[in-house]
């Protein structure tokens, strides 16, 4: 329902903190070995510790995060990842797709007798039409054949409310567009954990706070969070009866729990992150030079979970990391995250000492694999992605525009966030011919358009499909009166307040241009004095009408002036919206090209 960006603020957190300055590094391994005198896996013979085991065990630990329904590999650039070459120089891979993940995480499991799958959140919202069009039941078929433990809740899991949440859960057909098949929804295999997401009226957890994984005499704990500021970036009616708490707070408080039942080995599964200093998935954090390792909330948060947890799998901001980032003690502890999409997936051993019941965390390995296209598709994941297909077929594969070129997505303005300005200010003047402009939230774009056929429309078509991709939330067109003052303080609160460190560039329509001069700080970015309508400077007292989608209108994403709008007037759906200045604006012989983005000019 709501539109978020990939990345997202947090409140100054207020914690003493316990420990030095955090060591923020890659790791391979926090540490060269095990004791001297221990080895690591099963033992043949009858002695060590317990049941003819040796004290160690390596325990594989398999992880991704911010899958989103995407099960066709993604398309653009939304389906490649960098790779960091031995001289320095990188290359793209094409990767993700669940018929590849399933058969790079069954070979990752092969001759592993201890071995956890888990997610750190978002596995469903802002879907593709094959799972969004049905409620995202087809991505949780595709998890249980996956294998998956367990997950933690992402914001976009609220994205239709705690109630569809729960019964992607359990399970049942949707209330209101009942069973896509003649099989009832049977819901997840395995559990979502929501430990600070708290039921208003009772206080207590929408669904279970923690999971033990156990096999034989090992067992693994799971705490399971989203981030606190998910009311900020989903609408107002996905959280509607919620509440949501500090994720420190709240981990410290079940690994105590966890320990007092036995269970000293333990994992937070975080839908939260940061932005590590390279965009190549295999950066070496731990590598010496100004600017290494990793920014953003996620440090913090590390900074001050509790020692009691092992490792940190985390999520929410698409990026690729592992690194290492001293716990309240000192120690450095494993956090990683695997970017999105399911392009990658994180490879862990934790070597579990069967007496203590912890992680050895000396012993900690971590790796981020990719999930290339060249190995052999899962049989069961193509039949699994056919069905669907197959269901969606008579929306999906409809034409709704014509384009010359791939109209990408990514860029502090990007030449598809200019499109959709663009379609959004021309449906607001069918709606009210005064409307001057539209303001678009960049993370409710969510992939880019490809000149590529993806099916058998034709190179250059765009299928309802695709445009549901793009736009998958369906949040309602709305206009609003702002004076010129409130617009001016719209365009400031881009780089300032709850989007100081995270800046969310907003996509703007054509005719108004300004200077964003990123060698300031805070509001001062946005060069005031250089914002202009049509060639004319904004009048401070003068009113504007202005088009936005509904989440933006409600102040979401740290845009709280955009929530003192008036004269509120509610159009259709933003991907009508789309389609019909697609419709209305290309055909087969005369195709959009991508617009310039050239309306922010952008100072260095």
């Amino acid at each position: 329902m709501s539109a978020t960006s990939h990345q997202q603020h947090r409140r100054r957190r207020t914690y003493a903190l316990i420990a030095t300055a955090a060591g923020l590094a890659t790791v391979g391994a926090l540490a060269a070995a095990l004791p001297a005198t221990a080895s690591a896996g099963e033992s043949t013979g009858k002695g060590g510790h317990g049941h003819g085991h040796s004290r160690y065990q390596d325990v594989q630990l398999l992880s991704f995060n911010d899958l989103h329904g995407n099960l066709e590999p993604p398309a653009g650039s939304s389906g490649r990842v960098t790779e960091l070459q031995p001289d320095g120089t990188t290359k793209t891979i094409d990767a993700g797709g669940v018929e590849y993940l399933a058969t790079h995480l069954r070979q990752a499991r092969e001759g592993e007798k201890y071995s956890i799958t888990a997610a750190g959140g978002d596995m469903v919202g802002a879907s593709p039409l094959i799972s969004g069009l049905f409620h995202d039941e087809p991505t949780i078929e595709a998890l249980n054949k996956l294998d998956l433990d367990v997950t933690s809740v992402g914001n976009h899991e609220f994205d239709e409310g705690a109630e569809e949440l729960a019964r992607l859960q359990k399970g049942g057909c949707h209330p209101k567009d009942g069973c896509y098949t003649d099989k009832k929804f049977k819901g997840a295999d395995f559990p979502y954990l929501a430990a600070n997401v708290l039921d208003e009226k009772t206080g207590k957890p929408i669904l279970k706070p923690y999971w033990v994984w156990k096999k034989r005499d090992v067992k693994v704990g799971f705490i399971g969070v989203t981030l606190e500021d998910t009311p900020g970036v989903v609408s107002a009616e996905g959280v509607k009866g919620l509440k949501f708490k500090d994720e420190v707070e709240t981990i410290n408080k079940y690994a105590k729990v966890l320990q007092r039942q036995g269970v000293k080995s333990i994992v937070a599964l975080i839908h939260e992150g940061g932005a590590p200093a390279s965009a190549s998935y295999n950066y070496d954090c731990e590598a010496p030079g100004a600017g290494d390792g990793v920014s953003g909330p996620v440090v913090d948060i590390a900074k001050n979970i509790t020692p009691q947890v092992d490792a940190l799998v985390t999520g929410h901001t698409h990026a690729a990391y592992v690194c290492s980032i001293d716990d309240p003690s000192g120690k450095p502890r494993m956090v990683t995250s695997a970017a999105s999409f399911g392009r990658l997936y994180t490879d862990t051993t934790l070597t579990y000492d069967r007496y203590t019941g912890d992680i050895a965390r000396t012993a900690v390995k971590s790796a981020n694999r990719v999930v290339t296209r060249d190995v052999p598709k899962a049989p069961d994941m193509t039949q699994l992605i056919s069905r669907w297909n197959t269901l969606a077929a008579p929306i999906g594969n409809r034409a709704i525009g014509y384009i010359s070129a791939d109209i990408p997505s990514a860029g502090t303005e990007s030449p598809l966030g200019d499109l959709i300005a663009d379609a959004q200010l021309a449906y607001g003047k069918e709606l009210d011919p005064e409307t001057d402009l539209a303001l678009m939230n960049p993370g409710g774009i969510r992939a880019p358009l490809t000149f590529a056929a993806k099916g058998a429309e034709g190179d250059g078509v765009v299928t309802y499909a695709e445009g549901f991709t793009v736009q998958p939330f369906s949040n309602t067109l709305n206009l609003q009166d702002l004076t010129g003052a409130q617009l001016i303080q719209v365009l400031k609160e881009q780089v300032s307040g709850t989007n100081a460190a995270s800046p969310k560039v907003l996509q703007i329509s054509s005719g108004l241009t300004y200077a964003l001069d990123l060698t300031k700080s805070g509001a001062d970015r946005v060069v005031t004095d250089s914002i202009k309508l049509n060639g004319e400077a904004i009048n401070p007292t003068a009113t504007y009408r202005v088009a936005m989608n509904n989440f933006l209108a409600g102040g979401g994403d740290g845009f709280p002036t955009l929530g003192q709008g008036t004269n509120d007037l509610v159009g259709t759906d933003d991907l009508t919206v789309l389609e019909k200045y697609l419709t209305a604006n290309s055909s087969a012989t005369n195709p959009i090209a991508p617009p310039a983005a050239n309306r922010i000019t952008v100072v260095q």
